[in-house]
């Protein structure tokens, strides 16, 4: 006597859409999220889903489709908090949509991203999700659209034929010159990594740049530093040092804020009050400092969850359309003061520790 129970058979999409009352098509549509359908009919039929026991195999629907059912996602960096949460945001956005994502790093190198896309097109992935050093210019990134293939960007702002996920760095730059100038700055620089390359720190620059102009304030002078100087607070003191007469200093990221911290303590100068320093991006270690940061606070993670819902609406056959910039807000905090009436340029020079040997300035 065998007393093995008889298996029931798996549920089938066929069987989700009769248990829910609709079509196999709209069913199918309201699991795979390729498609509109009411709340409601959305809810009976995930319900009949659950009931069932029911779960798409991404296998074969890659199979049946012809995709691979995989996302590239391309970032300078994972060690960066702003891109890492970027990436999670992408991760939430495609969780239930059937789509897995294969992320690589190219440590803002130009050739590194050229590289990564070319690996993903190799691996073919469906859709692209990418932070660059110039999209632009990339030969990878054409042939990707040549083959049909969406990108959909984060962080730039936006380039022809391009979309992206954004924050406008212009727009955002500018609040940081008129709360300088509201205390009453007048002398201000504005401290750059890979400015060169980078479109974000480039569009920040220019938008500061202008509302000085605007709020009556010296042309802001532009630092540019390397990513040794920017890792060795000691190199970055030795530059800070030519730039004396400077009250407020606008750091293009989150990062080097925090590093001209470190850089000011070695030059025995007290943040705020010598130097107030503002930062972008708004990283939560920033509110941890002693002096806490002031920041241009941005969400990544919606960031990436923008870029995602622009990929997934392409892949649905509905079109790349650029949407309008994600919202910023000003955060602050404890480096942001009116200049120190008391402090003088020959203050800062005694202040310097004798490891720190002044240059001569280039204003």
């Amino acid at each position: 006597m065998n007393d093995d129970m008889p298996q029931t058979p798996p549920a089938t999409i066929k069987d989700v859409a009769r248990v829910a009352g609709c079509g196999i098509a709209t069913a199918s549509r309201v699991l795979n999220k390729s498609g509109p359908a009411s709340t409601k009919m959305r809810e009976r039929v995930e319900r009949a889903a659950s009931d069932l026991g029911f779960c798409f195999n991404a296998a074969g629907r890659a199979l049946q489709s012809r995709r691979s059912m995989t996302i590239g996602c391309l970032v300078p960096s994972l060690a960066n908090p702003v891109f890492a949460e970027a990436v999670q945001g992408v991760q939430a956005e495609l969780l239930g949509s059937g789509y897995q994502i294969l992320i690589s790093c190219s440590n803002y190198d130009d050739a590194a991203d050229n590289t990564s896309i070319s690996t993903l097109l190799e691996n073919n992935v469906d859709g692209i999700i990418a932070t660059m050093v110039a999209p632009d210019r990339s030969t990878a990134l054409l042939q990707a659209k040549q083959r049909g293939i969406p990108v959909s960007l984060m962080f730039h702002d936006p380039l022809d034929g391009l979309v992206t996920a954004y924050v406008d760095n212009f727009v955002a730059a500018c609040e940081v010159a008129r709360r300088f100038a509201a205390l009453g700055h007048r002398r201000v620089g504005f401290l750059a990594l890979r400015f060169s390359t980078s479109d974000r720190s480039r569009n920040r620059y220019a938008g500061f740049h202008a509302q000085c102009r605007a709020s009556g304030l010296a042309d802001p002078t532009l630092i540019e530093i390397s990513e040794v100087e920017a890792r060795h607070p000691e190199q970055l003191a030795a530059i800070l040092a030519r730039y004396r007469d400077i009250t407020a200093l606008f750091a293009s990221n989150d990062f080097l804020a925090i590093a001209v911290q470190k850089a000011a303590r070695d030059l025995e100068w007290k943040v705020p009050q010598d130097l107030s320093i503002i930062g972008f991006d708004g990283i939560e270690v920033g509110r941890l400092l002693e002096a806490p940061l002031t920041t241009i606070e941005t969400s990544p993670e919606a960031m990436g969850r923008q870029a995602a819902q622009s990929l997934l609406h392409a892949l649905q056959g509905l079109g790349l359309v650029q949407l309008p910039p994600l919202p910023f807000s000003f955060r602050e905090g404890g480096t942001l003061a009116p200049p120190n009436p008391k402090r003088t340029d020959d203050d800062r020079v005694a202040a310097q520790p004798s490891s720190v040997h002044p240059a001569q300035d280039q204003n």
